[in-house]
């Protein structure tokens, strides 16, 4: 399967590095409010970024464009993605859908989004959110929305057992402002957004951000309004040879975490996992073959 393409996000990331101050000055500016950020003229980028038109020229440039206006094709492209529902998604895959089985189509996919995850990841920033996560001085809240609900019930069932104080928020529900009366400053918030971002999610965000919360947002490689809030933001690639986008990638970082969490306390999480088995075999809740 070929390699899939990179955003302009990815490859901005990819060169940090290499970049001049003014580039990189010019370079999170236009994360800041990625895609829209380079979608007005090539003078009103520079001038937001207050760099000189040049350095804007230089940069684009060096991403691997022949010129602004293809810069800005692409960023139009990735909108159109940003905004795919489920069938328009399955069209775009059936219309150039390579040969073979299904499962051999969907593992490659699934497979090389998680080797261009795991390549945007610096250890030393995964370490910082697990240990945040982990951090029992303060309060865990864990939310997701429509589709995402099932990888933050899947972390708060685990992290439920590691540590004391999380609560599961579901950002769907009409109560959710209610969990926000006792967040207070640095209380850490785990957030769950891809495409089709939920006005929920980012509302629930704003509110805990400006109560001083910390957030750490999974989302996608287009990455959810919340990105500009987040303290830490893991963006996973999620495209798939099908109408609805693969998780697979996000589910590898949210185990990561967990096993990391437990690690971090394991002390605390043990006698925590053998006091749920003590109440597990009150309830008789599992069968036991002994």
């Amino acid at each position: 399967m070929a390699e899939p393409t990179l955003t302009i996000s990815d490859r901005i990331q990819q060169e940090l590095d290499r970049l001049t101050r003014a580039e990189r000055q010019l370079a999170h500016s236009i994360l800041e409010n990625y895609p829209a950020s380079g979608l007005g003229p090539l003078t009103a980028l520079a001038k937001d970024a207050n760099v000189s038109t040049p350095t804007v020229a230089r940069m684009v440039q060096k991403l691997g464009f022949k010129g602004y206006p293809e810069f800005q094709n692409e960023l139009r492209e990735e909108l159109k993605a940003k905004a795919k529902n489920p069938i328009a998604k399955h069209d775009n895959w059936t219309e150039g859908a390579p040969s073979g089985h299904v499962l051999n189509r969907f593992t490659d996919a699934v497979i090389d989004n998680i080797r261009h995850t795991l390549g945007q990841i610096e250890p030393a920033t995964f370490d910082r959110a697990c240990a945040m996560i982990a951090d029992t001085a303060h309060p865990l809240y864990i939310v997701g929305g429509r589709i995402t609900h099932v990888m933050a019930e899947y972390l708060f069932l685990h992290a439920q057992i590691i540590r004391p104080r999380v609560t599961h928020i579901q950002s769907t529900s009409n109560a959710w402002p209610h969990y926000l009366l006792d967040v207070g400053e640095g209380d850490v918030f785990v957030v769950f957004d891809v495409r089709r971002y939920e006005n929920n999610t980012l509302k629930l965000a704003e509110m805990a951000h400006a109560r001083g919360a910390k957030i750490i947002l999974f989302t996608d490689q287009w990455r959810s309004p919340v990105h500009s809030l987040a303290d830490i933001c893991f963006s996973s690639r999620i495209v798939a040879p099908s109408a609805w986008d693969s998780a697979a990638a996000t589910l590898l970082l949210v185990e990561s975490v967990i096993s990391a969490m437990q690690d971090i306390n394991w002390e605390d999480t043990k006698d925590r996992a053998e006091r749920l088995e003590d109440m597990f075999d009150q309830t008789r809740l599992f069968r036991k073959f002994t």
